[in-house]
């Protein structure tokens, strides 16, 4: 992985939690809060100053302004979320360009879980733990955020275990 074990292992502990709440709301709501986007910025913005180097530092910079215009295109395209885009763009940052193939892998092997085990559960009795999750009443909305949530996470686990 091109990602530092050291990055992954100080982002790890900030993010984490912050991925886990993005997937449990958009469950919940269906929707990705402004503050967990901001959150994940500021400590991208605090922590990466001091992890990386400057001009990397300002590359993923430039990474997040680039997702995030994409992310506004798709939205007023009607392709992917308000929520979903913001998210992705804050996201961007934490991801080395030399991971970016491995990246899109782990996001389409997520996505393919999250989407089997969010419709599977809707349909047993697991449901009724949640009962109020407007994510189950959806039937062309996906909560995206289970998936970008839990991809950012596996990411940054896995760059702390084999990064360099």
């Amino acid at each position: 992985m091109a990602i530092s074990a050291t990055a992954a292992l100080w982002f790890l502990p900030f993010v984490l939690p912050i991925c886990l709440y993005v997937a449990f709301t958009d469950m919940k709501q269906m929707r990705i809060t402004n503050q967990a986007v901001l959150v994940l910025t500021a400590i991208f913005v605090m922590l990466g100053l001091f992890l990386l180097p400057f001009e990397t530092y300002l590359w993923r910079l430039l990474s997040l302004v680039i997702v995030l215009v994409i992310g506004i295109v798709l939205n007023a395209a009607g392709v992917m979320g308000a929520g979903d885009a913001k998210f992705a763009a804050a996201a961007a940052p934490f991801i080395a360009m030399g991971d970016l193939r491995l990246l899109m892998m782990l996001f389409m092997a997520t996505l393919l879980a999250a989407a089997a085990t969010h419709r599977g559960v809707k349909y047993t009795p697991l449901r009724r733990l949640a009962p109020d999750w407007q994510s189950w009443q959806e039937t062309k909305k996906f909560p995206m955020g289970l998936a970008l949530g839990t991809t950012l996470g596996l990411y940054l686990i896995l760059g702390a275990v084999y990064g360099v």
